[in-house]
């Protein structure tokens, strides 16, 4: 067999996995350490890699980094009576905050990758599969060999309401910043990151270090209000936090009944360092920040299906606005708020018909929705 033809074959070999050792390929390719070494060299030199941990020159994408998880959804099929058996439906479908905006963003034609944890059981490999199947790039993600894959329960009652939820997400506690660390290749040549706050505290400050540092735009999605407590005080390097308004009381460390309220908070967390925020409202709509005043902005008002994965719907929709180039966060939320009402009318955590084109539809110029709220 030629060098040329060894060459190509161990860049298919790093195509398939950019975290393979230079033993392995020897092993895999019957050539010397050095010989695997040299043709590592050629092809940086040709541009075909770009370098260690071989990050290969694609266009840049979306680096999403937390939680998949296995999600179990219970329905009732009555209204939910407390402190008794009521009849539901079950289902299991792939999920995690993370996971959930990576599959949206992949489905709207971003280049996406994902950065998680996994278990080495079959929820694991299920999870896998499906993310390579919808196009999201998994493979500098942590497979575990002693922990479960995550899962999250979700009991919802007759309406497709959510009532409670319950979360088994201890192994993301091993995305440390060590791991983050050793990824940074591949963090640094996408266009944006999008971390949830799955994360550990720590890793979530490196994160933001490298932001700093790298000028990568950072996104953070808040997760639940006991969560909060992983954002740290000093948000220098964050380009946006989309949290709601449960999670914004949390932070601030008090009720924000009133529109001025909510201002105030999202002032707090500019000033400590965050450029933007948005403030889901549920059903009622958002708020998010412009030229230090706040935007309010009406929800589509949709027959409810299902609620799970619209608040990953609209992050989703948000990052894909901003990578396009626009800094409109009006725009952006615009776009958010029609990829949510899609998702509530889907009994897909992702909704299945969502395209690209749907939201090339809403344009700057277009300024149907509501803008400024009254001041409360």
């Amino acid at each position: 067999m030629t060098d040329s033809s060894k060459k190509e074959q161990l860049y298919q070999l790093i195509r398939a996995n950019p975290f393979i050792s230079q033993q392995d390929l020897a092993v895999e390719l019957r050539l010397s350490r050095s010989a695997v070494a040299g043709h590592i060299a050629g092809l940086i030199r040709e541009r075909r890699l770009l370098g260690r941990a071989y990050v290969l020159p694609d266009k840049s994408p979306v680096m999403c980094i937390g939680a998949a998880n296995l999600d179990r959804k219970l329905r009732t099929i009555a209204s939910m009576q407390l402190g008794t058996s009521n009849p539901a439906t079950a289902e299991e479908v792939y999920g995690g905050v993370a996971r959930n905006i990576a599959e949206n963003l992949a489905r709207l034609n971003l280049p996406t990758a994902l950065l998680t944890a996994v278990g080495d059981d079959g929820a694991g490999r299920s999870l896998q599969e499906h993310a390579e199947q919808a196009g999201i790039d998994t493979r500098g993600s942590l497979k575990l060999q002693d922990a479960a894959t995550g899962t999250y329960t979700a009991i919802l009652d007759d309406k497709g309401e959510l009532v409670v939820a319950l979360a088994d997400m201890a192994l993301y506690e091993r995305i440390t910043p060590e791991f983050l660390a050793s990824r940074a290749p591949q963090r640094l040549a996408a266009a944006m990151t999008v971390a949830d706050l799955n994360l550990p505290a720590d890793s979530i400050t490196l994160l933001l270090g490298s932001a700093r540092s790298d000028n990568v735009p950072l996104v953070i999605v808040a997760v639940s209000q006991p969560k909060m407590a992983r954002l740290p005080q000093d948000l220098n390097g964050l380009r946006l936090l989309i949290l709601n308004r449960g999670e914004l009381e949390t932070r601030a460390g008090r009720a924000l009944p009133t529109e001025a309220d909510v201002r105030a908070a999202c002032r707090e967390v500019q000033a400590q360092g965050a450029q933007d925020v948005i403030v889901t409202c549920g059903s009622q709509g958002v708020y998010h920040t412009q030229d230090g005043e706040l935007v309010w902005l009406a929800a589509h008002q949709v027959d409810v299906v299902d609620v799970t994965g619209a608040g990953d719907a609209f992050s989703a929709a948000v990052c894909w606005s901003l990578y396009q180039g626009s800094g409109d966060l009006t725009l952006a939320c615009r776009r958010g708020l029609k990829v949510a009402a899609m998702t509530l009318e889907s009994a897909e955590t992702v909704s299945p018909v969502l395209a690209a084109d749907i939201l090339d539809e809403i344009h700057d110029f277009d300024l149907s929705a509501p803008l400024f709220p009254n001041k409360g």
